[in-house]
C-alpha cells in the first residue's frame, strides 16, 4: 500500500480509501491511486477492507445442484444482477440435503457473506434460515418458500399453473391423468400437487391414487414410475411431471412401455429446457421465467443490502403455457 501511495503521490490513508471505496476521496486521486495499483500489480486484501467497510461485496447462493439446468439458469440470472453491482457471488450445492444445506449456510456465514439468496431444500427445516436476518444477514428465498420464515421470495404461482396444465389436459378428454413427481418436502413440488387435485377436483375427476407417483429423483427411478402407470389395468393416459427430470423419465418411460406420444398417453411437463423443443413430439410446458427469477432474488437482496427495511416481499412471477406436439385427445378407448 505505501509504494502505491507514493507511486500515486497521495497518503497511505487516502490511497487505501481509494482502493477500498469507501470515504471522501476525489475522482481524480481516485484514478490515479487505481493507475498505480496496476502499474505495480497491486491486489487489494478483501479481508482487510471487509474489516474496514464492514462489507465483503460477496453474495451467498445455495441451490439444490447446479448440474441441473432451472438452476444454472437462476444462478446466471444472480451473477449478471450481482457483479453488475460490483458483488461477487459464492456458489454452494445443497444437493436437496437439509443437512447440507445447513452447514453450507454456516460456511457462508462465517465467510461474512453480505446476504444470502437460497432455494430451501426443505418447507420442513428452516430455522437455521430464520436465524439469519436476526444476525443482520438479509436473504432471499428462489422459488420455494419455507413456512414461518419472514424472509422476500421471488416465485411463481405453482399451484395455479398446474391447475391450468390438468385443465388442458381435461379440455382434450382425459381423465385418467397421471402425476410423476420426486419425493422429498419441496415446496413447489407441493404447490403443484395441490394445483393438480385442484385441476381434477374442478373437473370433477374422483383421485386415483394409484395414478399419484412419487420417484426418487433419478431419471431411471421416474422411468420405472413411468411404466408402471401405464401398466395398470385402467392405465393413465396423460402424465403430468412436475419438473425437467421426471418428464424426460417420462418420455423415456412412454418409449419403454410401448405407448405412442400423444397418440397413447399425452405428456405436460414443468419447465421450457432445451431439450424440450429437441425430442420428438416436442414437449408441451409450463414455462417458468427462471433467469428473472435469480436476477430478480438478486434486486431484492441488493434493495436490501442499500438500506430497505420495510416488511418481508414476495413477488410472483408469470408462467407461460406451450402447447406443442405431445398433447393431444384422448384415445378412444379410454374410461374413467
Amino acid at each position: 500500500m505505501g509504494d502505491v501511495a507514493k507511486a500515486a503521490g497521495v497518503s497511505t490513508a487516502t490511497a487505501a480509501r481509494a482502493l477500498g471505496g469507501y470515504g471522501a476521496v476525489s475522482p481524480a486521486v481516485r484514478d490515479r491511486v487505481a493507475a498505480a495499483a496496476e502499474q505495480l500489480g497491486y491486489r487489494r486484501n478483501s479481508l482487510a477492507r471487509s474489516m474496514i467497510t464492514g462489507t465483503t461485496h460477496t453474495i451467498g447462493l445455495v441451490v439444490a445442484d447446479i448440474e441441473n439446468p432451472f438452476f444454472a439458469r437462476a444462478a446466471r440470472g444472480v451473477a449478471d444482477v450481482a457483479h453488475a453491482a460490483g458483488y461477487e457471488v459464492l456458489l454452494v450445492n445443497s444437493d436437496e440435503d437439509p443437512a447440507t444445506e445447513r452447514a453450507a449456510v454456516r460456511t457462508l456465514f462465517e465467510k461474512r457473506v453480505d446476504g444470502l439468496i437460497i432455494a430451501p431444500a426443505s418447507t420442513d427445516v428452516g430455522s437455521h434460515l430464520g436465524e439469519l436476518p436476526k444476525r443482520g444477514t438479509p436473504i432471499v428465498l428462489l422459488d420455494r418458500v419455507v413456512p414461518g420464515i419472514e424472509a422476500d421470495a421471488i416465485v411463481v404461482d405453482n399451484e395455479r399453473a398446474a391447475r391450468g396444465a390438468i385443465g388442458h389436459l381435461v379440455g382434450l378428454g382425459h381423465r385418467r391423468i397421471a402425476l410423476l413427481t420426486s419425493q422429498g418436502l419441496i415446496h413447489t413440488n407441493q404447490m403443484r400437487l395441490a394445483g393438480y387435485l385442484q385441476g381434477l377436483e374442478l373437473a370433477g375427476i374422483l383421485v386415483d391414487e394409484r395414478l399419484i407417483r412419487m420417484a426418487e429423483y433419478t431419471r431411471e427411478a421416474a422411468v420405472r414410475e413411468t411404466v408402471s402407470v401405464l401398466a395398470l389395468d385402467d392405465p393413465a393416459t396423460a402424465i403430468f411431471t412436475t419438473d425437467n427430470l421426471m418428464s424426460l423419465g417420462a418420455f423415456e418411460g412412454a418409449q419403454r412401455a410401448g405407448r405412442a406420444v400423444p397418440e397413447e398417453v399425452s405428456i405436460v411437463g414443468f419447465d421450457d429446457l432445451e431439450w424440450t423443443t429437441i425430442v420428438r413430439p416436442p414437449l408441451t410446458v409450463v414455462a417458468q421465467p427462471v433467469n428473472e427469477l435469480g436476477a430478480a432474488a438478486a434486486r431484492r437482496l441488493l434493495a436490501r443490502l442499500a438500506g430497505d427495511d420495510g416488511p418481508p416481499r414476495t413477488l410472483t412471477l408469470e408462467t407461460t403455457f406451450i402447447v406443442r406436439g405431445s398433447t393431444g385427445p384422448a384415445p378412444v378407448h379410454a374410461t374413467g
